[in-house]
């Protein structure tokens, strides 16, 4: 492959976001779903790359033609491959970067709430998986048991995770939970994004919500994803002056820094662990949670000693959503159909089991853990939940457009603490080795312990408040 190969290969990128972007202006049910211009230039990849269009046309043109791989050329296909893998390791080193972290007080009494609400259905996706994969998927459809945990990695890290998670699954030797995951992350977005929807409708016309009353207030500009001329602020500020170095670069390096620093965190732990007992577990974990502690510690660093304040969180923002825009297309773009459709039945009974518990979590549990504007809170953990802190994030802003409940405040603190574990987190990196390892019945366990601590501690505590 030459450099010129894989340079067309990332302009393809750009490309198919810039046609996603198209799509999303002109097509008005795309812009009812508030689907993200990255997941619509990833189907159209798909549709348009080896596996559709290619199939498609190989009959005709033959085998050795230029169309029997679509318009997407193997050269681009393998550039785009491994990009969601590098790519996730970005989007998790940015997560702390540039943040003020609460006092703890001010995290557990705002952000309290959501995360029993947060912990519960991050959990519950565990037991529900696991229990599927013990009951139906190893002993009917011969797979690992470890595929149980597929439905948090997916629903709770998207696609994102999943890339992240495509060396481990190799070392494990289930290479094709790689694809179901990706395919799984994609269900994810679109059921999180067309329930939300759905559901924040049926809340207007119950009276469930406490702040819009009627969900044509979105202006048409906001469907389209265009901001509103009188709400166009700097998305970034110059912190430093472009002579000296681009405050782009200053921030990309910052976030190199931060990977760094994770990278030599795991080989450091690795080593250690391999001189100390002779296990190898840590070589199944994979960079992209590291990369998160990376970033919190330079972060803590960056307080400490940057008292010109160059650090810029929407900066870092901008970095980190460009990022995850690029893994999400390539992710969706080069998912393999031939594994989804092999193993279709364990698919759809994993996305089905998720779907249902999170619709679950939403309806039920979220009225009675969430005191106060308990609908706009638990939507937004329902959307991340089901598709990625995007998706939850998005839902949160069609709910409440003006920020007027304590949503956003409470769904930030608890990222604090649910990041670094769920959704991404350590316990999503280690999830799967950890079943390899110790087999699934330790991890329901322990999941099933974690989930009935949220569980008890939404209801019993925080529900409570309401009186």
């Amino acid at each position: 492959m030459t450099p010129d190969q894989i340079g067309f290969a990332l302009l393809y990128l750009g490309l198919f976001l810039l046609i996603g972007k198209w799509i999303r202006i002109r097509v008005k049910w795309m812009q009812n779903l508030f689907l993200p211009s990255s997941v619509i230039g990833g189907f159209l990849a798909l549709i348009l790359g080896p596996q559709v269009l290619g199939r498609l046309l190989e009959p005709v043109t033959g085998e050795g033609s230029f169309w029997a791989t679509g318009l997407l050329s193997p050269e681009v296909m393998d550039v785009w491959s491994p990009l969601a893998g590098l790519m996730i390791n970005v989007v998790f080193a940015t997560l702390f970067l540039g943040t003020v972290l609460p006092n703890l007080k001010k995290v557990w009494h705002i952000g309290g709430p959501q995360l029993a609400f947060g912990w519960s259905l991050g959990w519950g996706q565990y037991v529900i998986g696991l229990l599927l994969a013990m009951l139906v998927l190893v002993p009917f459809y011969d797979m690992p048991p470890f595929v149980g945990a597929l439905i948090e990695m997916s629903f709770e890290g998207g696609h994102g995770t999943a890339a992240g998670m495509q060396g481990t699954f190799e070392e494990l030797g289930f290479t094709e939970a790689y694809d179901l995951t990706i395919g799984l992350a994609t269900v994810g977005i679109l059921s999180g994004v067309i329930i939300g929807i759905i559901a924040i409708n049926w809340a207007i016309r119950r009276n469930k919500t406490q702040v819009i009353k009627d969900i044509k207030e979105t202006s048409p500009l906001k469907k389209a994803g265009i901001v509103e001329f009188e709400n166009r602020d700097a998305a970034a500020q110059m912190t430093v002056r472009p002579e000296s170095i681009e405050p782009l670069s200053l921030h990309f390096g910052i976030t190199g820094l931060a990977i760094l620093v994770g990278y030599l965190l795991l080989q450091s732990i690795t080593w250690l662990e391999g001189a100390l007992i002779g296990s190898d577990f840590m070589t199944y974990v994979p960079l992209f949670p590291l990369a998160m502690i990376g970033g919190i510690l330079v972060q803590l660093v960056f307080t400490k000693i940057d008292k010109a304040h160059i650090l810029d969180r929407q900066m870092i923002m901008r970095i980190q959503g460009f990022s995850l825009d690029v893994l999400i297309l390539s992710a969706i773009g080069t998912v393999s159909l031939d594994v989804i459709g092999e193993y279709l039945v364990p698919f759809l009974l994993l996305a089905l089991a998720g779907i249902i518990w999170n619709v679950f979590g939403l309806l039920v549990l979220g009225p009675r853990i969430l005191p106060t504007y308990w609908f706009e809170r638990a939507v937004g953990d329902f959307g991340q939940s089901t598709g990625i802190t995007a998706t939850g994030l998005l839902l949160m802003r069609v709910a409440d457009p003006e920020m007027k409940s304590p949503a956003y405040e409470g769904f930030g603190y608890k990222q604090l603490i649910f990041e670094p574990f769920l959704g991404g987190g350590l316990v999503t990196a280690l999830s799967a080795p950890l079943v390899f390892q110790f087999g699934p019945i330790p991890f329901l366990i322990f999941s099933a312990v974690m989930l009935t601590i949220g569980l008890l501690t939404g209801l019993l505590y925080f529900g409570r408040m309401k009186e």
